[in-house]
């Protein structure tokens, strides 16, 4: 598949600071989050789990329930950074599964942000394989947009845009919503 289209044109008008949550493998992305955070995070309220938020010595479902309720039950927008690892670890799939599950205020809009660990293919374009499984199902629905990071981090413009298209897709999209899967119940690789 290739990476979502650049926004043409920009959206006119004042655009609102969404509820932000970024989702990423702790172990491998914590750069990309930590700057990414640093350099935009002017632009969203955050909502993301820092290290040290959650013990990982805490059962799957209440870690879990806290994810859900803590972090996510408020939030607009769902941004998966996607190393080349991001694709088998259970907490982002728990992540993006809570941000599509129905809630008060709706669904949370959906965008991948394809890192540059991701393995890309020839002319950006990348293997729903190489995805997480939920997000790829989002992407290949039409409900989740994907991106590089460096188209992503190019401007502020960008950014500001494919969030207010997440947000926006919440409703516009709704109905191509696919969170079918069964969670995963431990991670798929180290």
């Amino acid at each position: 598949m290739s990476v979502s289209p650049y926004l043409s044109g920009g959206l006119l008008g004042f655009i609102a600071r969404r509820k932000v949550f970024v989702s990423y493998y702790h172990n491998a992305d914590q750069a990309y989050r930590d700057y990414f955070e640093r350099a935009f995070g002017h632009l969203f309220i955050s909502k993301s789990v820092k290290p040290g938020d959650i013990s990982t010595d805490l059962s799957t479902d209440y870690i879990k329930g806290l994810i859900h309720e803590g972090y996510i039950s408020d939030t607009s927008v769902i941004i998966v950074l996607v190393g080349s690892k991001t694709w088998c670890r259970k907490h982002v799939d728990w992540e993006i599964s809570a941000g599509l599950s129905k809630k008060v205020g709706g669904y949370s809009g959906l965008i991948g942000v394809l890192l540059p660990s991701f393995p890309l293919q020839p002319g950006d374009q990348y293997r729903y394989d190489d995805l997480p499984a939920r997000l790829a199902d989002n992407a290949r629905s039409g409900y989740a947009d994907i991106y590089t990071w460096n188209w992503i981090t190019a401007s502020e413009q960008n950014l500001k845009n494919a969030i207010q298209a997440a947000f926006d897709a919440r409703i516009s999209r709704a109905t191509q919503i696919d969170n079918s899967r069964l969670q995963l119940a431990r991670n798929l690789c180290n």
